[in-house]
């Protein structure tokens, strides 16, 4: 998810009009709608000491409006929250120890995710089992998503 649907999900995740935040920014009243609509449709960039100020305006961590650097274990932290805000995906344990990454198959926006996971699984447990090696395992991975896996998907 890129920083303007960020932007775009935190400003109406507290109930903000484009208008309302832009002010609150410190942007005229005349454009201050228009310059939040190029923020969040990516026309504009912001920058870091603005990123800064939004972030400290939703009372969240500047990372989580970036996008994500998953070369960076914080990255990849926002990045599986993105994916829970987006695809409805939930953080459970099985054995009161392990943290599994879970998407029900119930919750509708993430039907589609939970169907290409299902995929993965499916190919990591013939791997498991020896019914394919490495290599075709890592083919598989590496060409994804196939025709298959795309059948309703987004």
């Amino acid at each position: 998810m890129a920083i303007g649907e960020r932007i775009h999900y935190f400003r109406n995740k507290l109930g903000m009009t484009q208008r309302f935040l832009g002010e609150k920014l410190g942007f005229a009243s005349k454009t201050a709608d228009v310059r939040m609509a190029q923020y969040e449709s990516e026309v504009r960039v912001p920058k870091d000491n603005l990123i800064n100020i939004l972030a400290e305006t939703f009372d969240v961590s500047p990372a989580a409006l970036k996008v994500p650097d998953i070369d960076s274990y914080i990255g990849v932290m926002h990045t599986l929250f993105v994916l829970e805000d987006r695809y409805g995906l939930q953080i459970v344990t099985e054995d009161g120890i392990n943290p599994c990454i879970m998407v029900k198959a119930t919750n509708p926006d993430g039907r589609q995710m939970f169907d290409l996971l299902r995929d993965w699984l499916e190919k990591s447990e013939e791997l498991k089992a020896g019914t394919i090696t490495r290599e075709e395992y890592d083919h598989w991975r590496y060409n994804f998503p196939t025709t298959d896996s795309l059948k309703g998907s987004r």
